[in-house]
């Protein structure tokens, strides 16, 4: 049998080579005992000897922190060191602190057979013979030959794509990171720029204690001329915020004076101190030129063999080591005055590829606290958020609608107790956005209400790359235009800034008197981090949504309960703890589309073909006025095209989902229009191949020989779209038996 999909995704983000060769010592250990769960020591030990032969061989291998040999790191490194890779497979291994023994979870162990295991061996070792291959093969020289000869020729080609921003963006900062001296606290970036060709091409190695960003700050950086005459090697400082703030006559003033502050402090040995780099002639290479503290030149055709440029490197790092270091613990004779502010996180987009692993890591976790929801519905729920950061659930009483929610974000990483997970009960008496935003008392301060509370949290600069879910518990007991206006309206102001999303200021000017508010709430928008679920009862006692609300959020519905359905005690015991969300950041989540032509270049085939369908379906929505307008096209198309990046459905169960949520929500009435509609919708959904024919005319006066073939909620399997034509069934015998309908009634 395949190994199950959670374990083939395992290695997809490296940790050096420390995971290949856990699972390879883990492996071996079993097979030697014969047990489910062996000696941690005895996989340590095995860990360990592996390195050491390795090095003895004379291979360059992954090196202990600090340390040249493998043997001489200390148990208590060997410790820290193996720990870290069982964290990152915590969602497939366990380790028993009480006995100190380690195996798979139980889930896990049972889909691993003799065979299994053996496949799990060899997709191990081919990894790590992939890994070190790249190792030894390593060569600095050559990447930067490669790029000076090849660069002029690339910006006349297409830039999505191309070779040479994987290069950049993924491969060199992969080869750096394996150097002994670039360790965990240290960030490589590449950039061939943001969607054209950048002037000057970037390599960066940030000190993540003091920036991860080019933008601001101080970091090592080659950059390569506009020509490619050269690649300089650089002590660099951050160019973009100070003349953000400052202007460049004076950001120029400033990056020189901090030149020579830093000048004063730094050895830079062997390094240029002067201003003769040469990048380009005007433009943002001229910012590069101003802001270089010093630079070795590398000329293309010249630049020197692997051991000169990984020494000059090291030398360059260890002097930005130590800068760091007295910058973060400043002495009183510094010589810079200034302070060193500690910078956010900065949020780097996940891979693609990766998506996939997270969202079973989630489901993991989900069902590890004894729930279960139907297949593909995290995934929908994921890709409901990603299109748009605002989400219905619907359905009965006690289905899990705010537990999912609470779990989901929980897995993130977001929780109450860190902040990042609020829970806001909505009152039956809300009237007005006060109620959510916030009031001027009659002292005149303003007084922030629990959404407020929330996105001034999120917008701070330490927060601003950490996802923040905000649950609003059943939304409808009141009106939602009315408490939700507000954030409606502004949810449709977003726009690109800076690489952000912004949006309009929530709270108005004339509700901040004192400076304390102004400073605190003024241009307070919605926050991109910021993802807001509601969970809405279908009953007679809640409030229906207009189109206006309906428009702006995907609706997900609960309400087909499987009650069979039992929790694993042991294995909840056993992995209470083990997701990992230490590496994700909002941007998982955060919507990379604002508007359709922002996606219509690359995905032009699967925008019209979508298109084209939702043209079919709004000429029968129009006879109900039901029909739909450019909003709901964009984030249908939005939806269609994430599932398509990430591999997560077939196009027809994504469409099936998006029908469910963006379309039949707007249907209800009474009228026989209504009746045609539901039958012309479920005769699309069923298609040809179900067996089961749908004559319009002979089922106008009684449809009941349609759906009572569905009873209990079954639906024909090889229907196109199975759970649009289950929920029109129900719709249409509530039509038949009440004499009217709505998608809201369960």
């Amino acid at each position: 049998m395949p190994l199950p999909e959670i374990i083939t995704q395992i290695f997809k983000r490296k940790q050096k080579s420390y995971k290949m060769v856990l699972i390879l010592s883990l492996i071996e250990e079993l097979r030697a005992s014969n047990q489910e769960r062996v000696s941690f020591d005895s996989v340590k030990q095995r860990f360990l000897n592996y390195f050491i032969a390795e090095q003895e061989r004379g291979n360059r291998v992954d090196l202990p922190p600090g340390r040249e040999l493998w043997r001489e790191a200390p148990k208590s490194q060997l410790k820290d060191i193996v720990n870290s890779p069982v964290n990152a497979l915590s969602h497939i291994l366990f380790v028993n602190s009480e006995d100190n023994t380690i195996g798979f979870h139980s889930q896990i162990q049972r889909q691993l057979g003799e065979e299994e295991l053996s496949q799990l061996e060899r997709l191990a070792s081919e990894e790590l013979q992939s890994y070190n291959a790249a190792l030894q093969r390593f060569s600095l020289q050559g990447y930067l030959e490669k790029i000076l000869a090849e660069y002029t020729t690339a910006k006349m080609e297409s830039f999505a794509g191309h070779s040479l921003g994987t290069l950049f963006r993924q491969t060199l900062p992969s080869e750096l990171k394996a150097l002994p001296f670039i360790d965990e606290q240290y960030k490589v970036q590449g950039s061939v720029g943001q969607g054209n060709w950048a002037t000057v091409p970037w390599l960066a190695v940030l000190d993540k204690r003091i920036t991860e960003t080019t933008q601001h700050g101080e970091y090592v950086v080659y950059l390569f001329a506009e020509d490619m005459s050269a690649v300089y090697l650089t002590f660099n400082q951050g160019v973009t915020k100070p003349i953000q703030e400052k202007g460049r006559r004076d950001g120029y003033a400033y990056l020189r004076d901090r030149k020579e502050a830093l000048l004063d402090l730094l050895a830079l040995t062997n390094m240029n101190k002067d201003e003769n780099i040469r990048l380009v002639d005007s433009g943002l290479g001229q910012d590069y030129q101003v802001s270089t503290v010093a630079y070795i030149k590398y000329e293309r055709g010249n630049v020197p063999n692997d051991e000169q440029l990984i020494q000059d490197l090291e030398n360059v790092i260890e002097d930005y080591r130590l800068y760091v270091e007295s910058a973060i613990a400043p002495s009183d004779d510094e010589a810079i005055d200034e302070e060193v502010e500690l910078l956010p996180q900065q949020a780097e987009p996940m891979k693609d590829e990766e998506v996939t692993g997270i969202l079973h890591q989630i489901q993991s976790h989900i069902r590890r606290q004894g729930f279960f929801f139907p297949e593909h519905l995290i995934e929908n729920f994921y890709l409901s958020l990603k299109a748009k950061p605002f989400v219905i659930l619907a359905g009965i009483s006690g289905t899990g609608k705010t537990r999912l929610v609470k779990l989901f974000a929980e897995a993130l990483g977001a929780t109450r107790d860190n902040g990042q997970f609020t829970l806001i009960p909505v009152r039956p008496d809300w009237s007005d956005p006060a109620d959510l935003l916030g009031y001027k008392d009659l002292s005149g301060r303003f007084q922030p209400g629990p959404i407020t509370k929330v996105f001034v949290e999120a917008r701070q600069p330490e927060n601003q790359h950490k996802p923040y879910f905000i649950c609003l518990d059943e939304m409808n007991l009141a009106r939602v235009e009315h408490y939700f206006s507000d954030l409606l309206s502004v949810m449709e102001t977003q726009e690109w800034r800076e690489g952000k999303i912004t949006t309009q200021d929530l709270i108005s000017p004339t509700l901040l008197d004192t400076l304390e508010d102004q400073e605190e709430y003024g241009s307070l928008g919605i926050p991109e981090n910021v993802f807001s679920i509601g969970t809405v009862n279908m009953d007679e006692t809640t409030h229906p949504f207009s189109k206006k609300v309906l428009d702006r959020a995907s609706t997900l519905e609960f309400n087909y309960i499987n009650l069979e359905q039992y929790p694993d005690l042991g294995e909840q015991v056993e992995a209470s703890d083990s997701f990992d969300a230490a590496e994700l950041n909002h941007l998982f989540l955060r919507s990379d589309y604002l508007q359709l032509v922002d996606a219509y270049d690359v995905n032009k085939e699967l925008v019209v073909r979508t298109t084209e369908r939702l043209v079919k379906i709004n000429a029968l929505l129009e006879d109900i006025h039901a029909h739909v307008g450019f909003r709901v096209r964009d984030a249908i198309c939005f939806y269609m095209i994430y599932n398509d990046r990430y591999k997560l459905m077939s196009e027809e169960e994504a469409f099936d989902w998006q029908l469910l949520q963006k379309i039949l929500p707007r249907i209800q009435g009474s009228h026989s229009s209504v009746r045609r509609v539901l039958l012309s919708l479920i005769k699309g959904a069923i298609g040809s191949g179900a067996g089961v024919t749908v004559n319009i005319e002979e089922l106008k006066e009684d449809a009941r020989p349609l759906y009572m073939r569905w009873a209990a909620g079954q639906t024909p399997p090889t229907a196109k779209h199975p759970q649009t034509a289950r929920k029109l069934a129900f719709m249409l015998r509530r039509l038949e038996e009440d004499g009217f309908t709505s998608f809201w009634l369960s």
